[in-house]
């Protein structure tokens, strides 16, 4: 298990695995392998943008601003249609992004484009809005969205102004048939005052959700379902909490790996998700320690996970990190 550092002529502004390789869409498809050659590139796509997201067949790329209100949808590395998202606080909040592909096989973009309280889902091969009418928004921000591997459910990590983080999780295949779910309260049972407020979230896999919380609480001394700084399993099956455990650290960024979690949080951590324990750390590759995806105007950390969990790719000043991670137990 190392760590290994390679050089680039220009700053990394996405990354994705693709293969062996690494993929940086938003500069026009450069690509490294994992001994640092650079093999050339397409045109960059311009300044605006400095996030990327690729839809499950690969066929997509979704670039977009964190913190403006433009997006582009590629097609097989063209351009085919531009987006936004209203200008109203769209710096103190995550442009909200997300790829996957519906229960019916359809490939989707989620995204607010109208409300910044107002998800919407997106045929990315028509361009079709599969989820019309009007919705207010219930007063959320939403922010950092995910797909169930499955596409079955969209976990939005919300906010409400203070702000205060909390969780959002909605039935995406019933959606299409009924456009307003998107807008409601959601599938979960629980909401603010029965957990504490969620400062990450992420799915494990198409069932488990993870949530980590912060020092804050709507509930008398933090108690709740899930108490302050701590680590929650959800069973979206089952309805109820598989594990709580005390956090090791703020957790930053959650990345999945079957039963642990990847933290980007100042530096990468490997952490179990049922026991919370730290499982390994890696301080000398350093990201930015960005609390939430909310108000904190710090970049999120850009990294991405090889398709088998070996190792983590961490875009660090002046290159890319590749960390091997120890096989899971």
């Amino acid at each position: 298990m190392g760590t290994e550092f390679f050089t680039v002529a220009r700053g990394v502004r996405s990354l994705h695995w693709d293969g062996e390789g690494l993929l940086d869409p938003v500069a026009g498809g450069r690509r490294w392998s994992v001994d640092g050659t650079e093999r050339p590139a397409g045109v960059p796509h311009g300044p605006l943008f400095d996030r990327a997201v690729v839809s499950p067949s690969g066929r997509y790329r979704v670039l977009y601003a964190e913190r403006g209100t433009e997006g582009l949808v590629l097609q097989d590395g063209l351009p085919v249609r531009e987006f936004d998202r209203s200008s109203y606080q769209a710096t103190e909040f995550d442009h909200p992004v997300a790829v996957g592909r519906l229960p019916d096989g359809r490939e989707v973009l989620a995204h607010c484009p109208e409300h910044r309280g107002d998800l919407r889902l997106v045929d990315l091969a028509t361009g079709e809005q599969l989820t019309p009418g009007e919705r207010d928004g219930n007063g959320l921000f939403h922010s950092r969205p995910s797909f169930t591997p499955d596409g079955r459910y969209l976990l939005s990590h919300a906010c409400v102004w203070g702000p205060y983080g909390l969780v959002q999780v909605y039935d995406t295949a019933a959606a299409p048939a009924e456009p307003v779910l998107l807008g409601g309260p959601g599938v979960l049972p629980f909401g603010m005052g029965d957990v504490a407020e969620v400062v990450a979230a992420c799915w494990l896999d198409d069932d488990r959700l993870v949530l980590a919380t912060g020092p804050d609480s709507t509930g008398d001394d933090g108690e709740g379902e899930l108490g302050t700084e701590q680590l929650g399993v959800w069973s979206m099956a089952q309805g109820r909490w598989l594990h709580r455990s005390p956090l090791v650290a703020p957790p930053g960024l959650l990345l999945p790996r079957g039963g642990q979690l990847v933290s980007l949080h100042g530096h990468p951590r490997l952490l179990d998700a049922a026991t919370g324990a730290l499982i390994a750390e890696w301080p000398e590759v350093v990201v930015p320690a960005k609390d939430r995806p909310f108000e904190d105007s710090r970049p999120t950390p850009t990294a991405a996970l090889s398709p088998d969990g070996g190792r983590l790719a961490v875009a660090v000043g002046g290159g890319i990190a590749l960390v091997d991670l120890p096989a899971e137990a």
